[in-house]
């Protein structure tokens, strides 16, 4: 078997590994990347570029159905096949981006297959020897399937399989409450399917600071998502072609009827039948063990993307591949700072979080930790565009540095970069106060919240003794 030698071979070829490998041939090591479906991972095929697709159209019907409520006489419904056209098309559309020919442009050698090692230097690609001198693991993660009884026998949809869909189904039971359910659960229920929501969380979100997640929780019930939290499914089984599903909560069992079930209970890490023991790296339960450089127990092998966790998202994904990548090749090595990680869940309205909860600060600073709150019934933008519904949250440590925000509301995930800036250069609150903001836009939100900050700070006992000042300066 002929051998091919390489300075970098990546395993992989979704976010991660697409950027560990353009990284690596641009600084011009030889470089590998394989991958055994296609290349674009999960974001372009089953997850981001998909998902934003279908939320987009059920919002525009969404937007159809009350345009009375703007003044304007419209109506409209889902042609479901025509939504899953444009899904696909869009899809297609950003394929070129990360399609094999500009990949091999840059100078990558792009390897069709499934990887499995052989030794620390040596893998074996479909009948195909790779030396390289060092690895990186890109693999991915994929649905987590929860061992209910009767689970596998009725069927269920993934997000990634969701996409094969044709025909509405008439209803859906969504399981899990996080990102990736409530995401579906709402498109879903736009475009004309009976959802219901079921999730072990006690509350939608888990992640996100409650006060936010009830904001997005109200929105839900009043769109007629019904939700059961706080509750397990404890089986399925089939009669007259629909799935019967049995909920066990505190208040008792719960049967539900649904024509379809979507799994969304959460993420494992694809690190099997790679032989990962003959390269020598550790795996837990939550995926490749990895140190503050991303280099795995094997001192030639480092991973990126959702294989390591501990934040399953595209743009983290990027950020350890330009870690890992050149850390790979040069001595000098970074490490990773999750410090300032952000993220947002693209419901209607959006929620999106940079930095600690208000839980966290309290734990870590006690009463020493701010807390400033903003209603967007008060925002002008939010007014003019008939969404009043939505708060924004700053948590600020005993100096007044921003140690979080949190935004729920149209437009969250742009609106938080702003206070993302301010997290990582450890601005103070008043900072935002002093930003001339475009008049009427969303970020105006953080502005405001910044002026509820320095009122307290000035009110009381300050105010007081530079009114005092002021009266002796002048009389």
């Amino acid at each position: 078997m002929a051998v091919e030698r390489y300075d970098l071979a990546v395993i992989g070829g979704g976010t991660a590994g697409l950027v560990s490998s353009a990284v690596s041939a641009g600084i011009g090591a030889r470089t590998a990347l394989i991958e055994q479906h296609k290349l674009g991972g999960e974001c372009l095929w089953t997850g981001c570029v998909p998902s934003k697709a279908l939320i987009r159209s059920a919002s525009v019907l969404h937007t159809l159905r009350h345009a009375a409520d703007y003044g304007i006489q419209a109506g409209g419904r889902a042609n479901f096949a025509r939504v899953m056209e444009r899904v696909h098309a869009i899809i297609h559309q950003i394929e070129p981006h990360d399609s094999p020919e500009r990949f091999r442009a840059m100078g990558v050698d792009v390897i069709q297959g499934r990887a499995r090692f052989v030794s620390p230097e040596h893998a074996e690609v479909d009948g195909r020897r790779i030396q390289s001198k060092r690895w990186i693991i890109a693999t991915g993660s994929r649905t987590a399937i929860p061992p209910i009884p009767g689970l596998e026998e009725a069927g269920y949809l993934t997000h990634e399989t969701i996409w094969a869909l044709r025909e509405l189904p008439e209803s859906l039971l969504v399981l899990g409450a996080g990102p990736i359910g409530i995401e579906m659960a709402q498109a879903f229920s736009r475009l004309g399917s009976r959802v219901t929501v079921a999730g072990s969380a006690t509350q939608v979100l888990q992640r996100e600071d409650p006060e936010i997640a009830a904001v997005l929780h109200r929105q839900l019930q009043r769109e007629g998502i019904t939700l059961h939290l706080g509750s397990e499914l404890i089986g399925v089984r089939v009669e007259d072609g629909a799935k019967i599903a049995t909920l066990s909560s505190p208040a008792g069992q719960t049967e539900l009827r649904a024509a379809e079930i979507v799994v969304a209970t959460g993420r494992r890490p694809n690190v099997e039948e790679m032989g990962l023991d003959a390269l020598g790296v550790e795996v837990s339960p939550d995926g490749i063990v990895v140190d503050a450089t991303l280099r795995t127990s094997a001192h030639n092998a480092w991973a990126a993307g959702d294989v390591t966790g501990p934040y399953r998202f595209t743009h983290v994904a990027d950020y350890q591949a330009r870690i890992a990548a050149p850390n790979a090749l040069f001595p000098l090595r970074r490490k990773v700072d999750y410090r300032v990680v952000p993220w947002c869940t693209y419901t209607e309205p959006e929620v999106a979080r940079v930095g600690l909860t208000e839980a966290e600060a309290r734990e870590e600073w006690g009463d020493r930790a701010g807390v400033f709150r903003y209603q967007h019934d008060s925002l002008d933008r939010a007014l003019c565009d008939g969404e009043p519904e939505g708060l924004t949250k700053i948590i600020v440590d005993p100096k007044g540095r921003i140690a979080g925000a949190h935004v729920v509301g149209p437009r969250a995930g742009e609106t938080i970069h702003e206070a993302v800036l301010a997290v990582r250069q450890r601005l103070k609150l008043s900072d935002l106060s002093g930003m001339i903001h475009v008049y009427p836009t969303y970020p105006e939100s953080l502005k405001r919240t910044a002026d509820a900050y320095l009122r307290a700070r000035f009110s009381g006992g300050l105010a007081r003794r530079a009114a005092d000042l002021a009266v002796r300066w002048f009389v």
